[in-house]
């Protein structure tokens, strides 16, 4: 560290103590041995922040708060523990070879050149508090699975502390299962109070798997940690709660929505996990067909006019609106959002998130987004009729509107906007197109093998008359890469209804949406079923797949 001398001039200097406190402070330490800092610290003259950030700011060195960060297993891993409780360290990510450790004095440059010697890597050294390591190192080191940090749960122990969600091996407990679920790119996690036992189940590819059992005694205190870790108000277990987490894993930082829902077992958590940097985007990437592709390019490119993107939840719709963006993102012109939440950010494009509380919601935003000289429009979805009516306005305005709504397929779409209220003739004057999509699991690389399916199965799926006797089919074996599913990753088919007169004559007549299916079909449109077919007999998914994804149209 700075010579101590040095370090108590430079405090007097930035006004954080007096020459009386130092002098104090330096007669004090000759008694003690403590470090001036120390000394300091316990006589309230300076805050150890306030220290941490002096110190840092002098040498040049980063601060580094543990606090809100998960470490991932194979990082702590690098630096044994005996290492680390010795020099008071803690590596916190890994970027190429360079390791970033986390230390209570980053310029001692022996633990530097040690920590190179047993990690093999070059250590980029940051300042974080003493306490702080000690902390993560009580969280990090010892049991490494879920598991076995549940045996070193001390029963007894537990139900005598004050505080049960701050004690660590619940804190290490919570952070091992929701670095767990990033670390296998689940997009949920659910935490499910049973009669006798906790389920925790992560939701992988669209599909929910269980994680791990908790014993009934730990339920209360897991809870109140995600609830304190989201700002929730733990002491409110009957009605349901909204919060967010933001922490770093790694070197990414992840956004975490938790929601809690009462249920006579206790409250249910899910906790949806928004990880901007696994988001895939460019619309090259998403799985369009050829065809489908250059018409949604079209559509995009139109100067007025609204595009809706439709599925349930999950299904893939705000990857595909921000690909859209992405593609159509210029200098000279002015692109605004409305997003609930905002999950990647954009140069160059004005994005908002709704706050209901505050009075911030879709339709609001929307119209204060026409006095704002917009010339696209991205809604997050269209819930209600006012919102509707306004993405129409503004449509026929001279803008281009993007935005989702909750339909099973294409044609239903016109039919849910007059349904909420809209009248026909606007629907039909200011709607594009309308993509309905899914998300559909892709066969694991790495455990893939060919079969030849039986003809009742082809008869299932109507598609015996358009394939020969020696077609094979893929499926997967199940391995380590893919936790014995089969499955690996997922890809999107589509179901693109483009607006022509025909279609736009339906709508002014109130026509259902299956007789707008049955003249967009005469016209070329491929339902999501037809597209799912495609990837089958393209060697991408499995026949169980296509049955689960998509109905029978």
């Amino acid at each position: 560290m700075l010579e101590e001398k040095k370090l108590g001039e430079f405090l007097v200097e930035e006004g954080y103590i007096t020459p009386h406190q130092l002098e104090e402070a330096l007669k004090e330490q000759k008694v003690t041995g403590e470090k001036l800092g120390e000394v300091l610290v316990r006589n309230g003259w300076i805050s150890q922040e306030e220290l941490n950030h002096m110190i840092a700011t002098k040498l040049g060195i980063s601060e580094f708060s543990l606090a809100n960060y998960i470490i991932p297993q194979e990082i702590i891993k690098l630096v044994p523990q005996d290492v680390a409780l010795r020099y008071k360290v803690i590596p916190v990510f890994k970027v190429g070879n360079t390791l970033t450790v986390a230390m209570a004095d980053p310029t001692n440059v022996f633990i530097i050149d040690e920590l190179t010697r047993i990690t093999g890597c070059s250590i980029e050294p940051v300042l974080a508090d003493e306490m702080e390591i000690r902390k993560a190192q009580d969280q990090y080191y010892g049991g490494r699975t879920i598991y076995e940090v549940i045996s070193s749960i001390d029963k007894e122990k537990l139900k005598e502390s004050a505080k049960l969600e701050e004690e660590a091996p619940i804190v290490k407990l919570v952070n091992i299962l929701i670095a767990d679920a990033v670390k296998r790119n689940a997009s949920d996690i659910h935490i499910e109070p049973e009669e006798k036992l906790v389920e925790v189940r992560f939701r992988i590819d669209g599909i929910l798997n269980r994680y791990a059992s908790l014993p009934k005694y730990l339920q209360s205190a897991v809870i109140s940690r995600v609830k304190i870790m989201a700002g929730l108000d733990i002491a409110e277990r009957r009605l349901p709660q909204d919060g967010r987490i933001i922490m770093k894993i790694g070197n990414r930082e992840i956004d975490f929505r938790v929601s809690t829902c009462p249920t006579i077992h206790g409250e249910n958590v899910v906790l949806r996990i928004l990880d901007r940097s696994s988001m895939v985007l460019g619309l090259e990437n998403l799985g369009f067909p050829p065809r489908e592709l250059n018409i949604f390019k079209d559509l995009i490119s139109q100067p007025y006019g609204i595009i809706l993107v439709t599925g349930p939840t999950g299904s893939g719709k705000t990857t595909t609106l921000y690909s859209a963006l992405q593609r159509i993102n210029r200098e000279d012109i002015n692109i605004m959002t409305v997003e609930d939440p905002v999950e990647y950010q954009f140069p160059h494009i004005r994005q908002v998130q709704i706050n209901p509380k505050a009075g911030l919601t879709f339709a609001s935003a929307l119209r204060s987004f026409l006095r704002q000289d917009p010339d696209v429009i991205m809604v997050g979805e269209i819930r209600d009729l006012e919102t509707a009516e306004i993405a129409v306005q503004a449509a026929l305005t001279g803008h281009l509107v993007l935005s989702t709504l909750h339909t099973n397929d294409a044609p239903t779409a016109f039919t849910r906007l007059i349904d909420m209220g809209v009248e026909p003739f606007l629907v039909s004057s200011s709607l594009l197109g309308v993509l309905a999509q899914r998300l559909i699991r892709k066969v694991c690389a790495k455990c893939k093998e060919e079969y030849t399916p039986s003809l009742e199965l082809l008869k299932s799926l109507r598609i015996e008359n358009r394939v020969s006797s020696s077609l094979k089919f893929v499926r997967g074996k199940g391995c380590k890469i893919c936790n014995n599913s089969g499955y690996k990753g997922r890809t999107g088919i589509y179901e693109l209804l483009k607006s022509t007169p025909e279609i736009q004559e339906l709508v002014l007549k109130k026509a259902s949406a299956d007789e707008i299916r049955e003249v967009a079909r005469s016209q070329g449109m491929r339902t999501l079923r037809e597209a799912a077919i495609d990837k089958l007999l393209q060697g991408i998914t499995t026949p169980e797949e296509v049955m689960r994804v998509t109905q029978t149209i």
